[in-house]
């Protein structure tokens, strides 16, 4: 009889020693490697010569234009997964505890069950009750939703096998376990057999599945990153617990774009679509405040209009701070440099604030030139035009470059009611911004 032995993995990467470490050397991750029980070597010299596939041409293989989508009722997830829920995909989403993750995706299978389609959600941390409860409170209906309460994997499969659902929510891959393997739920040999298992059977039976997955303090997916590789689209859905805004981002698509957002809002009801963004962040802009400037942002095919706020004030002393919530810190600073070399303002010795108001975080680089605006604004103590929208990408030379869709963002601002613009094509440098706002002579 072979003796068991055990390895050390590490769950950050999934590299394997044979003994432990303080620090992974792959990762450098520190006192992320966990004891696991290594494979057993299967019996016998070795597998089979493997036969010739049938491999073809590729010019005799039919293409896959059409692509079959589940539509779930929901356009803003429909929108960032490229027009629907692909059958026989895998969806990984992933979010903050208590985003609303859960509520979305037992939302979509409400859609789903309303069309007469057979669900499955399987719940590995909350009971059949706590589940049915937020099934009930967001009116899903009584008939073709299904509710398993089991982290088990082989029962999970199972019961896929006996339902034949044609979507399944597994909420959360880290709790489910194969009991193939004697390490613990969520360890990377967990994970890794469990995402295998589920994508094999997704993609054998056509079944849409997404997996609910945790995510670190950073904000990044927790386990390896071959969770995210194994898996057809990856979600991020992303809200400030303060906020009853949510956003969800598609950071990984295999089948459609990769940079559209839908815009959600919390609510008793579980997630209301917001349809019209643009009126959702701007509701609360305050008038005639100075160091406020509404920008033009594209999300995928989206454009939007945003707040961007600044607040300079003078420290008494030394060297000012510089934070930035919902955009870039490292742009802000370089953004400040340029106000200070090309166009006179004195910064070294202010706190500067900058804060894209409602929640949503853009990292783009055409929000350089509102935020230049803003912050210039409030070191002035100067409001701005309410009717002004500014866009448009800062060099280090303090020129102001173009943006991609410039036009749908111009067309946006526009249907607002907006009238004045300064962008790319009306200006072309900082200090000419600033002076066209009266900010400098």
């Amino acid at each position: 009889m072979a003796k068991d032995t055990t390895r050390f993995v590490c769950q950050s990467c999934g590299a394997v020693y044979p003994r432990w470490l303080g620090r992974c050397t792959t990762c450098n991750a520190w006192n992320s490697l966990v004891e696991e029980a290594a494979p057993r070597a299967s019996a016998g010299k070795g597998r089979p010569p493997a036969k010739a596939g049938a491999a073809k041409p590729i010019g005799e293989i039919p293409a896959d234009d059409v692509v079959a989508r589940h539509q779930t009722g929901i356009a803003e997830l429909d929108r960032v997964l490229g027009g629907g829920a692909v059958m026989g995909s895998v969806t990984l989403l992933g979010g903050d505890p208590g985003v609303g993750k859960s509520t979305l995706l037992m939302q979509a299978l409400s859609g789903l069950a309303r069309k007469g389609k057979r669900c499955l959600y399987v719940s590995g941390e909350e009971s059949a009750g706590q589940t049915a409860a937020r099934a009930k409170r967001i009116g899903a209906p009584e008939d073709h939703l299904y509710v398993l309460a089991e982290s088990d994997l082989g029962v999970t499969l199972d019961v896929m096998r006996e339902l034949e659902p044609v979507a399944v929510v597994i909420d959360s891959v880290q709790t489910v376990r194969a009991p193939e393997l004697e390490s613990a739920a969520g360890t990377v040999s967990q994970l890794r057999e469990v995402a295998a298992r589920l994508v094999d059977k997704s993609k054998r039976d056509g079944v849409t599945t997404f997996l609910v997955g945790h995510v670190t303090k950073d904000g990044s997916l927790a386990g390896p990153k071959v969770l995210e590789h194994v898996v057809d689209t990856v979600l991020a859905f992303e809200g400030e617990r303060g906020q009853a805004f949510r956003t969800l981002r598609a950071q990984k698509n295999r089948f459609g774009s990769a940079t559209e957002v839908g815009v959600f809002e919390m609510t008793q009801g579980g997630m209301r679509e917001v349809p019209n963004p643009s009126a959702l962040f701007l509701a609360e802009r305050p008038r005639g405040a100075s160091g406020s400037v509404v920008c033009a942002t594209s999300e995928g095919s989206r454009p939007m209009l945003v707040e961007v706020q600044a607040l300079v004030s003078r420290t008494g002393g030394g060297a000012g701070r510089r934070t930035a919530t919902g955009t870039d810190a490292a742009r802000l600073a370089m953004i400040l440099a340029v106000l200070e070399r090309k166009c006179g303002l004195e910064l070294a010795a202010s706190d500067v604030f900058v804060n894209v108001a409602g929640g949503l975080r853009v990292d783009e680089p055409a929000v350089d030139l509102a935020v230049a605006l803003a912050v210039a604004s409030s070191a002035r103590d100067r409001p701005l035009d309410p009717s002004l929208v500014a866009f448009g990408e800062i060099g280090l030379a303090g020129e102001v470059r173009s943006v991609a869709r410039a036009e749908a963002r111009a067309a946006e601002a526009r249907a607002m009611g907006f009238t004045t613009l300064i962008a790319p094509d009306t200006t072309r440098t900082v200090a000419e911004a600033l002076r066209r706002t009266d900010l400098i002579r």
